[in-house]
């Protein structure tokens, strides 16, 4: 179903590409637009599970397209340095496919702390407060995962 990669020298092992996922700060989210056109919408996220997770308001472009076709691509790259004497660069990076839902109203909240305790651990109890007074209004995604590879170059 998913094609080999091309440059197998620079595959990466499942967990190898899990670490990338698990340390990267923002990925950025591929879906379908509804017009057929591509969108790729860079967003915080955490990795647990096997599951990418992240958040967003109620309504908007992202749910839009999730809603019109679940398939989703998520692309994380951890470093890139160019190599100008090369004319390369060196990175890490980990592309995800799957299929994406809302989660249920009792998943949000450990989801949330968990995007608390990887961005602001040191404002947990004002992040936990804003969190429950949010939670009406924001949306939570889960990406189930069915591909995941990872590509490197030293």
């Amino acid at each position: 179903m998913f094609k080999k990669m091309r440059r197998a020298d620079r595959q990466l092992s499942r967990p190898e590409a899990d670490a990338i996922l698990a340390k990267g700060i923002y990925g950025v989210l591929l879906l379908i637009g509804e017009n057929g056109y591509p969108y790729g919408v860079p967003v915080n996220y955490v990795y647990m599970n096997n599951a990418i997770y992240f958040h967003c308001a109620l309504e908007g472009a992202k749910l839009d397209c999730i809603r019109a076709c679940n398939k989703v691509s998520f692309c994380v790259v951890t470093e890139a340095v160019p190599l100008p004497e090369q004319l390369s660069t060196r990175y890490q990076s980990a592309i995800a496919f799957g299929t994406a839902r809302e989660v249920s109203s009792d998943e949000k909240m450990p989801v949330l702390m968990a995007l608390l305790k990887k961005y602001a651990r040191e404002f947990l109890e004002k992040g936990k407060e804003r969190a429950l007074n949010s939670l009406y209004r924001t949306a939570v995604i889960a990406i189930s995962l069915d591909n995941v590879t990872g590509k490197a170059r030293s």
